[in-house]
């Protein structure tokens, strides 16, 4: 894959116009955003640590092209920024004050806080990345907590991209880790999307498909590389994330890129007491491999044999999923939200009962398409493995048995239709995990 891809990618979308990535390209921020933003000051944002990175640089460069309105605006590096709707409004009061276009510097806080913020002040930005961790760079959408419930709020992707991979390279490992972990998960997430489209819910699209898959399994090869900052792996990966971003972007919404393994790490970050401890990437690699794993466990059934009447009447009602819903969360606004997305998905009788019947009919051509795209959950382990994400529940404080609620709990949490709802709505998913978590299970 090469830059080629991008350029692509970039005459499909409408927000973002110019995405500079290569070796050194932070001392050419200042020609770089000139190029687009001429003459208009510039609003330079970072917390402490990425300031000391490259912010001061580039904050020194505009100064001395006479492009600063004001002072820097520098959030502590401890505690750790926190992407909520309190920052939001934070940084859009101190953006208020001047006119000016932010130029932020950082990754995926500090660029979803600066995003949201700059669409309600109706202005464009510019980001200047200092991690290869998430794909949310060329991202449309923000994601933020609000009441306690992590959603994403439209708004655009940044006008400029400025990735220097010397300095992305630089950045602590466990952040090029995250990003690898939410990479991956684009192979699940686009089984998840085969199976929604299978089940007559969403239909793929084949332009974002191939902008996401076609170069994912080029983009994630070779991890131990990674590590060692091969530079070729390097690059590749780091322009998986920014063509993964772009998909989104095109899409106008996360379909694409996110799935079950999405909604598992959302789970776990909506139950949170202490934030950021475990990036959203190393959750996300974690849920990626469930995924992976209980893909394999469905794709053992034969539905072609499903008793379709007898699995619609076991079906929960939706009385019985709200009531679970409630006991899952105490909070009234998360769960009047969560009710909200689920009912949007759940599937009355005749519904069901038609979706399983063409599930039934149809399973042997669903089943090939998947066993092509899908990644095997133990290649999937050690790939996650080689890269120094997480693989078990262990390795952020969690059990087998808050992993194996997980499964049970995610689907509850959104409307997006994932192999969670699939093994639900069959009747398996229960016989499923018990195979999974046995002794001599996948998860054992």
């Amino acid at each position: 894959m090469s830059n080629s891809n991008i350029r692509k990618a970039l005459n499909k979308v409408t927000e973002t116009r110019d995405i500079v990535l290569s070796n050194g390209v932070i001392k050419r921020a200042v020609s770089v955003y000139q190029n687009h933003f001429d003459g208009v000051p510039a609003i330079l944002i970072a917390d402490e640590n990425t300031f000391s990175v490259c912010g001061e640089e580039i904050y020194q460069q505009l100064r001395a092209a006479n492009l600063t309105s004001i002072d820097p605006i520098v959030f502590p590096g401890s505690p750790m920024l926190y992407a909520n709707y309190d920052n939001v409004l934070l940084l859009e009061e101190k953006l208020r004050s001047t006119i000016g276009v932010p130029v932020v510097v950082g990754s995926g806080t500090l660029n979803d806080l600066t995003k949201l913020a700059s669409h309600h002040l109706g202005r464009e930005y510019m980001v200047v990345c200092t991690a290869a961790s998430m794909d949310g760079y060329t991202a449309s959408g923000a994601s933020i907590s609000r009441d306690g419930f992590k959603q994403t709020f439209a708004c655009p992707a940044p006008r400029i991209v400025l990735a220097d991979l010397d300095v992305l390279m630089k950045a602590p490992y466990k952040m090029t880790a995250s990003g690898y972990g939410d990479l991956i998960a684009k192979n699940v997430a686009g089984a998840d999307w085969l199976v929604a489209e299978a089940m007559g819910i969403e239909p793929v699209d084949k332009t974002a498909w191939d902008m996401v898959q076609g170069s994912l399994l080029n983009s994630i090869e070779n991890p131990l590389l990674l590590r060692t900052k091969d530079h070729v792996i390097y690059q590749k990966f780091v322009e998986g994330l920014i063509l993964s971003g772009l998909t989104l972007q095109y899409y106008k919404g996360s379909r694409p890129a996110s799935g079950a393994e999405h909604l598992m790490s959302h789970l776990w970050e909506m139950h949170e007491v202490a934030h950021g401890v475990y990036s959203h990437g190393l959750k996300v690699g974690l849920a990626t491999i469930a995924s992976a794993a209980l893909y394999e466990k469905v794709l053992e059934r034969d539905f072609q044999k499903l008793d379709v009447e007898k699995t619609v009447k076991d079906y929960p009602s939706r009385d019985q999923i709200n009531e679970e819903i409630k006991r899952i969360h105490s909070n009234p606004q998360v769960i009047e939200s969560t009710i909200s997305q689920c009912m949007a998905k759940y599937p009355d009788r005749d519904v069901l009962l038609q979706r399983l019947s063409v599930l039934k009919e149809n399973w042997q051509a669903i089943k090939a398409r998947l066993l092509v795209q899908l990644i095997p959950a133990s290649k999937m382990r050690q790939m996650l493995t080689d890269a120094g994400c997480i693989t078990h529940p262990n390795q952020m404080e969690k059990s087998l048995d808050d992993l194996k609620t997980a499964y049970r709990q995610a689907r509850l949490i959104r409307s997006r239709y994932t192999v969670l709802d699939l093994a639900a709505e069959t009747g398996c998913m229960e016989e499923c995990l018990d195979e999974l978590f046995s002794p001599g299970g996948f998860w054992s």
